[in-house]
């Protein structure tokens, strides 16, 4: 498949997943469920990626799969700040940069070091609250690591 071939969600499609995809409340209990349930999916399909959720800056939940390096842990770190200060998740952002025909540097002014608008971070909200938190996914290009956390995110919902 090359580059072309890419279908890309719309911002449309990531709004309405943001809309979606909210829980009632989030807590340590409800992050490491969440955690374990990420590692399982991984686990079964030997991804190798690395999984990060927080809430706050309080990280609930860590894991470093087989395959994963630490430069996964970098690029976490890069998209969940990208959620932390937009409450989209970071694919989300990302396509409105890329809708704008500009680089997030060039939108928002921040720095491409400190800032990655990829897909795998995704805002942890909760409904009458907000956006409190984000769980993410590096070590998939990032449309498989963004479709990875809503699959796992919208599973872990309906239970």
């Amino acid at each position: 498949m090359s580059s072309a071939d890419i279908v890309w969600p719309s911002v449309a499609e990531l709004t309405a997943q943001e809309r979606e995809l909210r829980w009632q409340g989030f807590d340590e209990d409800d992050a490491w469920r969440l955690g374990v349930a990420l590692v399982g999916q991984a686990h079964a399909r030997q991804l190798p990626i690395a999984i990060d959720i927080s809430r706050g800056d309080h990280q609930l939940f860590h894991a470093a799969l087989p395959g994963s390096s630490p430069d996964n842990d970098a690029w976490l770190t890069r998209k969940t700040r990208v959620v932390r200060r937009f409450h989209r998740s970071s694919l989300h952002v990302g396509q409105l940069c890329r809708d704008a025909g500009r680089t997030l540097e060039e939108m928002y002014l921040v720095p491409a070091s400190e800032f990655a608008a990829h897909g795998g971070a995704f805002p942890l909200t909760v409904v009458g609250v907000g956006v409190v938190g984000c769980v993410a996914v590096s070590g998939l290009p990032q449309l498989q690591d963004h479709a990875f956390v809503v699959e796992v995110l919208r599973a872990a919902l309906q239970e």
